[in-house]
């Protein structure tokens, strides 16, 4: 097998991070900070270049680029570079009475040293330097191992990133999974991992070997649920699914896999569906040159497989272009919520339909809560009180009422999921928290030092030890 990098090479890339990293040269706030303006500079520089490869490798034209990719990466880095100085300050607590005469404890956020960043194809920008940027805020360095699905997209991240860093501090590694489980060989101090469950658990079981903290961004086993519920605005609903649904073609770990729609109003709900569709795209989808494509061919041919197995529930779309790997959104209408589509992330523009009684909302939510947890949950109704207690009772990662998607653009708010959607939470403040380690400190005393702690226990010593304790402790 002809890899592009020997386990020497990739061993002696993080052996150079690390002693860069016990040089302290990464600890200063202030130097964090440049380092971030720095990365900042460099994707605006190289705009052009990055929108281009999103093109190349996803067909996404540049509105949805920037949208997507581009733009939240700044705003991501504006964001850390406000908060940074107060985030790492470190903390100042009184020490409480037990530990007398030592007053006061000390906590340090310390970064965890030499980072190793897995990234996905979907959005290879975002989800590759908005990790990035989480770790240099605090204090790591960095090696990124890009997708080798979207090829254009990890040769300009390579530049970017050879332009603007030393290798010691932050490098990208390019390859395929075979170059992926060389670096997972190493000994990492933290791995942030996006991309599927499966491979997830391939690099929970790999950093076990060493204790290594991870961080996972998963899609999720079963994918996202969207629920509009009788008295849905399905206009308003219908319109806000068609836009998330083309956005980069489906493929987004936070989209919605599966929609599940009142009986009650189904029809009224999928002819506003089409419309919306139509009215975004146009009636072919698969020759709009502004639609996303699949990122390969075997994902072409997984989705048009799956979209003739339900050929006779299909009632809008079902049509695509293999050459330019453009499948047309298609609706697939009615769908058991026990059917196998349902069970499973799909990552197309397939969509799933599934019709419930309004009466019997509950039960849905039983059956969405018995499964794997996802990563996004979504909920069109005007019954606030029973929107609110669901998104308080459920586990997902996160999600919108009467709304898709935008919770991931709201600062200082985590984003994540949980169990087989994910663990740890990143952006802004978080991002910080996730990449860094709380060191207690306690400064102690050498004057006025009581024996309370020290032996004897017994005797005379007991009945005062006990009242001190006993007040010490309220």
């Amino acid at each position: 097998m002809d890899l592009k990098y020997s386990p020497e090479e990739i061993k002696a890339i993080v052996e150079a991070q690390r002693t860069f990293f016990r040089s302290g040269a990464t600890l200063p706030v202030d130097w964090r900070i440049r380092q971030l303006k720095t990365l900042k500079a460099a994707v605006l520089s190289h705009e052009k270049e990055l929108v281009d490869a999103l093109k190349q490798d996803l067909g996404r034209s540049y509105v949805e680029a920037y949208l997507c990719d581009i733009g939240p990466i700044v705003v991501e880095i504006n964001e850390i570079i406000r908060g940074l100085r107060r985030w790492a300050r470190p903390e100042r607590h009184f020490s409480g009475m037990m530990c007398f005469p030592s007053l006061f404890t000390k906590v340090y956020k310390m970064p965890y040293g030499v980072s190793l960043v897995i990234s996905p194809f979907n959005f290879p920008m975002l989800l590759t330097l908005g990790v990035v940027a989480a770790a240099v805020s605090g204090g790591n360095t960095v090696v990124i191992k890009s997708s080798s699905k979207s090829a254009a997209c990890t040769a300009a991240l390579k530049k970017l990133i050879a332009e603007a860093f030393p290798p010691e501090y932050i490098t990208l590694i390019d390859g395929g999974h075979e170059v992926a489980d060389l670096c997972l060989e190493q000994r990492f101090d933290k791995i942030f991992y996006t991309g599927s469950p499966a491979v997830g658990k391939h690099v929970l079981e790999a950093a076990a070997k060493n204790l290594t903290p991870v961080a996972l961004e998963l899609g999720g086993e079963n994918g996202n649920w969207c629920v509009v519920r009788r008295d849905a605005d399905l206009k308003d609903a219908a319109r806000k699914i068609a836009f998330f649904k083309l956005c980069n073609a489906g493929q987004i770990c936070i989209n919605i896999n599966q929609v599940a729609v009142a009986e009650e109003v189904a029809e009224a709900f999928l002819e506003e569906l089409k419309k919306a569709f139509v009215a975004q795209i146009g009636d072919q989808a698969e020759n709009n040159p502004e639609y996303p494509c699949l990122i390969t061919d075997k994902a072409y041919d997984k989705c048009a497989a799956l979209s003739e197995e339900y050929r006779d529930r299909i009632i809008f779309g079902g049509r695509g272009d293999r050459e330019s790997r453009r499948y047309a959104p298609t609706i697939i209408y009615p769908v058991d919520k026990d059917e196998d589509i349902v069970r499973h992330e799909l990552f197309c523009p397939l969509l799933p339909v599934v019709p419930f009684r309004d009466a019997e909302v509950d039960a849905l939510m039983e059956t969405i809560a018995e499964r794997e947890h996802p990563l996004a949950l979504y909920l069109f109704t005007r019954n606030m009180k029973w929107a609110r207690r669901v998104m308080q009772t459920q586990q997902y990662g996160g999600g919108c009422i009467n709304e898709v998607c935008v919770h991931l653009m709201v600062k200082g708010v985590p984003f994540n999921g949980t169990g087989h959607s994910g663990m740890g939470a990143y952006h802004g403040e978080w991002g910080f928290r996730e990449f860094t380690h709380p060191q207690t400190v306690l400064e102690g005393s050498n004057r006025f030092n009581l024996p309370l702690r020290e032996h004897p226990y017994g005797g005379k010593a007991e009945k005062w030890k006990m009242r001190l304790l006993r007040l010490f402790e309220r």
